[in-house]
């Protein structure tokens, strides 16, 4: 499964475990507008750790994070290279 699909379903699946409304999922949306909290976000980010077994903020050792769809997801493609 490619890192897009992955996230995605991933998202949709937090989504609906919190019982909240997502924005359409494009490139180009903001994470801040997608319609997930920070808690989603932290729900999010744990899940994809479990099934990736890496997490690409704690390896990253930078303070610039996503801001889009689109960068989570180029985000992580890079991550699991």
């Amino acid at each position: 499964m490619s890192a897009r699909l992955m996230i995605l379903d991933e998202i949709r699946a937090v989504a609906a475990q919190q019982d909240k409304t997502l924005a359409q999922l494009t490139d180009e949306l903001p994470l801040l507008d997608s319609g997930l909290d920070s808690l989603c976000f932290a729900v999010l980010v744990a899940r994809l750790e479990d099934i990736t077994g890496r997490d690409p903020f704690a390896a990253a050792g930078t303070s610039r994070y996503p801001q889009t769809i689109g960068d989570l997801i180029a985000f992580y493609d890079q991550a699991l290279v």
